[in-house]
């Protein structure tokens, strides 16, 4: 098994909320572990707890119970800390600061020598495409124009451990790609990589190992080709002819029904393919075609939402 960067065991948070104190907790025993060498992506909704979970290991906010381990030491130690990269979800930077100077304060704050500090500064801002605004305040830039500059100071310490809540965010589809291939870049370089996001097409597409949050409770870890054999399998079918008598024939079963290209069409998951292929045959209807529809970390993540929301209501 690989070397692990990050272990967190049992992870507990209470928040005190209100006049009278009352604890709400918004992390329930959660544990996962980081492995060298990969990009570990970290999913679910607004609100499940990825973001209290980012504070927790970088020591922003204290656990209420459980154990965390970075870089083989506590979380708290200063010299692991020093080997992290962090990007918050709504970086805040000094806005009266221009790109360039933001990074060489965060260099000069991690220590770095000023030769080691001016290459490393043209480097990152050249990564992020963003040496055409270098000498321009931060409170003139875009929010994808923050973002990449957000990307580039968590890169400055040339960290062993990077930890990126939502890197896509507010970028076009030429940035994602951008960043997508720095994260690849860093990857081949050997870094650690812990990402959040809800682009979760960008998560299958970088991540080796994905863990799913929802309500403070980690419901999901592993591969994610593995995770998605979990899943059922949709289908769908085209069909010519009346969308009254297909409407009709399926009314009773769980089926989505639209209208595509001149045909009618149904999606459907693996349980109801015998019922609907019944029911369509008993009509005029003639079925053109019927295949399965590609398994997604979108489509895992939306079941185990599902799920949740029945269990709840019980």
């Amino acid at each position: 098994m690989s070397e692990s960067i990050l272990n967190i065991t049992n992870l507990v948070k209470d928040y005190k909320t209100g006049f009278t104190g009352k604890k709400t907790r918004v992390l329930r025993d959660v544990s996962f572990d980081v492995r060298k060498g990969e990009v570990f992506g970290f999913v679910g909704p607004n609100g499940a707890g990825k973001t209290t979970t980012f504070k927790s290991i970088l020591g922003f906010v204290s656990p209420t119970e459980g154990k965390i381990e970075l870089l083989g030491k506590e979380h708290t130690n200063s010299e692991a800390k020093s080997r992290i990269g962090y990007l918050p979800e709504n970086p805040y930077f000094y806005d009266y600061l221009t790109g360039e100077e933001l990074l060489r304060y965060m260099g000069e704050l991690q220590g770095l020598p000023r030769k080691v500090l001016n290459e490393r500064t043209d480097e990152l801002l050249r990564k992020v495409r963003m040496e055409h605004a270098k000498k321009l305040q931060m409170r003139k830039y875009s929010k994808g124009m923050l973002q990449r500059i957000g990307v580039a100071q968590a890169l400055v310490n040339d960290p062993e451990f990077l930890i990126l809540d939502e890197p896509m965010s507010g970028l076009d589809p030429i940035g994602r790609r951008e960043i997508k291939d720095l994260i690849l870049e860093e990857k081949r370089k050997g870094k650690t990589i812990l990402l959040s996001s809800h682009m979760l097409s960008d998560v299958e597409a970088l991540c080796d190992r994905v863990g799913i949050i929802m309500g403070g409770t980690v419901i999901k870890i592993g591969n994610i080709g593995d995770l998605l054999k979990e899943i059922h399998t949709d289908y769908e079918m085209h069909i010519e002819g009346s969308g009254e008598d297909v409407k009709q024939c399926v009314k009773d079963l769980r089926v989505e029904m639209d209208q595509r290209a001149g045909y009618i069409v149904l999606k459907f998951d693996e349980d109801m393919k015998r019922k609907v292929l019944e029911a369509v045959t008993r009509t005029p209807a003639e079925i053109v075609s019927i295949h399965p529809l590609r398994k997604s970390l979108e489509g895992l993540f939306v079941e185990e939402a599902r799920k949740g929301n029945t269990r709840s209501e019980e």
